[in-house]
């Protein structure tokens, strides 16, 4: 998978960053702030990285789900796609 380059959306301040996501992929506050505090969990606690795997993720679910539209997760979904999106991601690191 091609990593997020765009350093104009990583350097952001947090909620200039969290409105782009609701904007962009139509992701809540809630969900962006679970999201990221998974990866945070995974080991991802530099803010700058963690921003470019969540860009990536989303990219990957808007790449699953074959839409361009709002990303719908579903019952469990979101855990399921952080998990396949976190195998893959690190085979390719």
């Amino acid at each position: 998978m091609e990593k997020f380059q765009t350093n104009i959306y990583l350097n952001m301040p947090d909620l200039h960053f969290s409105r782009f996501c609701e904007e962009e992929y139509k992701v809540n506050r809630g969900i962006y702030n679970t999201i990221e505090q998974w990866f945070y969990n995974q080991g991802v606690h530099n803010i700058i990285n963690r921003r470019e795997v969540i860009l990536n993720f989303f990219l990957f679910v808007r790449t699953s789900q074959n839409s361009n539209k709002k990303i719908k997760f579903g019952h469990g979904g979101l855990t399921d796609l952080l998990n396949r999106f976190w195998c893959e991601y690190k085979v390719a690191q």
